[in-house]
């Protein structure tokens, strides 16, 4: 009788930064569940992050690492979209490591399929909001894939990423990170996080030697540089006057925004989740971005779809945060923004001086702003008895509440 052949192992492709989470993650999928383990890295322009991560994958483990070259999909797919949405979350994170998540998983979930693969899995943490961002995306774009999240397995004896730094030593994993160097970090070419350590406490200011790529504000030029943004309905185009590729753009832009301290915040945010958790983000070109592009919208953009889109960034910016990338409503959204940006071109000069990004210029054909109409000078061109007719009209709900509440007053004896 013929001996049965043993049952082949499972592919899972786990989405590998080579950083502590996923480096420790990658031989105890092995050694724990017998999975064949494909890792999957994204260049998203994390500099020299990805130097040697093919190797330290096959060490570590893996039957294979696929890595993929993402920075213009990236940019123009992601990047563009938000910018001329307006998406900032919470008045200050302007989103670099959640647009990123969704990007990751659909090219991670195109590997399992072409790799033969039954499960895809990430390092994210069950206390944050990377774990939302991946598996909501794996469930949008294939749901017949197993997800595997080991930070909530009960097998996962590592609580904590001091424990994640033993586990590496004792199994002789490389890594960057002590237990006096821990920070948790994410990092591409729209910005830098950090989270943890000495962070955790909202009452420390953050050191010095945090900034990766933005100068700490005492150590910048005591004299401004100024940059001329050039837009094209709603995305960017022209760096000072020069037709300029999205990834060079947004790369020369964080090494200018870098130099003078731009786009550093410190922000205590509430997760999906449910918690509140403190980061420090530096997103220097992207600051520059989004202020140039505001103030073109204010050259361009009439009173009523300037406010109303206000309320849809907010709105957009929660679906981006929540890891809603791959729905309707964000699609939707898309579709409105893309009508308001049709007139949304020109240039705006801005201004970098000591951590503060200012417009100093906004030029634009479709502006809808008349010298002659706001002048304080009167004019053939307003008739400034209109306006007579118009408060009164405008102010008539205002006097007759204001009417019957003194009358009704008058009646009351206090």
């Amino acid at each position: 009788m013929a001996k049965s052949k043993s049952k082949k192992a499972e592919k899972v492709v786990l989405a590998y930064s080579g950083g502590l989470d996923t480096s420790v993650i990658l031989p105890w999928l092995k050694e724990t569940y017998g999975y064949e383990v494909i890792a999957f890295a994204a260049e998203l322009g994390q500099g020299d992050e990805l130097a040697g991560i093919k190797r330290k994958a096959l060490a570590s483990g893996a039957v294979k690492c696929v890595i993929k070259d993402l920075r213009k999909e990236f940019v123009q797919d992601y990047l563009w979209p938000m910018l001329k949405a307006g998406a900032v979350y919470e008045k200050g994170y302007l989103l670099g490591t959640s647009v990123a998540r969704p990007l990751i998983a659909r090219h991670q979930v195109e590997v399992a399929h072409a790799e033969g693969a039954t499960a895809v899995a990430h390092g994210a943490t069950g206390k944050g909001n990377d774990q939302v961002r991946f598996e909501v995306s794996y469930m949008a774009l294939d749901p017949s894939l197993k997800i595997v999240a080991p930070w909530k397995d009960p097998k996962f004896k590592l609580t904590s990423r001091e424990a994640a730094v033993d586990y590496a030593k004792k199994h002789k994993i490389p890594i960057e990170q002590t237990k006096k160097k821990i920070y948790s970090r994410d990092r591409n070419l729209w910005h830098i996080s950090h989270e943890g350590a000495d962070l955790e406490d909202p009452a420390n200011e953050p050191k010095d030697e945090v900034f990766v790529i933005s100068r700490p504000i005492s150590k910048t030029p005591d004299k401004p540089d100024y940059v001329t943004i050039g837009f094209f309905e709603g995305v960017p185009i022209k760096l000072n006057g020069k037709l300029t590729s999205s990834v060079r753009l947004i790369e020369a832009l964080n090494k200018l925004g870098g130099k003078h301290g731009i786009g550093q915040v410190d922000l205590v945010e509430n997760r999906l989740v449910g918690i509140k958790s403190r980061g420090v983000y530096e997103t220097p070109g992207g600051t520059i971005l989004v202020t140039a592009h505001n103030a073109l919208e204010s050259l361009t953009l009439d009173r009523e779809t300037m406010h109303y889109k206000q309320q849809l960034a907010l709105k957009y910016a929660e679906l981006v945060y929540y890891g809603l990338w791959f729905c309707q409503l964000r699609e939707a959204l898309d579709a409105f923004v893309d009508v308001t940006q049709r007139n949304v071109t020109g240039e705006v000069k801005v201004k970098l001086f000591k951590g503060r990004c200012t417009p100093a210029g906004i030029k634009s054909p479709n502006s809808l702003y008349k010298t002659d109409l706001a002048s304080f000078k009167m004019g053939a061109e307003y008739d400034p008895t209109d306006a007579t007719g118009f408060i009164r009209l405008f102010g008539l709900p205002v006097k007759v509440a204001a009417a019957v509440n003194k009358k009704g007053k008058s009646k009351v004896d206090y």
